[in-house]
């Protein structure tokens, strides 16, 4: 797994407990483009190819045009992207750990560039609610499975 960049100017980490098996939020995090149905912040997602290393994908969030590369895929325990926009680069991972029916979701991200380091403060606190809200969702979404 690459590791996000713990010098960045902009970093974050969130978890959420989610009742389903691991595989459940598998599936439902790792099927790229299914993400507008039920990531709000999301206009389009496209993965080229399978969910697997060095396959990229295209999306659309906040405006943001992103293109991304698997940089991890390991099934029911690490989903992992590197991604680019207006010259700013990000490093993206979800941690999936299952236990007793319950999966607890990690998620790390690490932004840099000359946007992330000039807008340092907006943009902690945009990853940081744009998180939160990804993660409630993905406990919707895997919870009514």
């Amino acid at each position: 797994m690459k590791t996000i960049n713990y010098n960045a100017p902009v970093q974050c980490s969130k978890s959420i407990s989610i009742t389903s098996k691991a595989s459940t939020v598998w599936n439902i995090l790792t099927a790229v483009n299914e993400w507008p149905q039920w990531q709000t912040a999301i206009q389009k997602a496209k993965l080229n190819g399978a969910a697997a290393a060095g396959n990229s994908f295209t999306w659309k969030t906040g405006g943001a045009n992103i293109q991304s590369i698997l940089h991890t895929v390991e099934p029911f325990k690490f989903f992992g992207w590197t991604g680019k926009t207006l010259g700013m680069y990000a490093i993206h991972n979800w941690t999936l750990t299952e236990q007793n029916g319950i999966t607890t979701v990690t998620v790390d991200e690490s932004m840099e560039g000359f946007l992330a380091s000039l807008f340092k403060k907006a943009f902690n606190k945009n990853l940081e609610k744009g998180m939160v809200e990804w993660l409630q969702l993905l406990k919707q979404q895997c919870e009514k499975q």
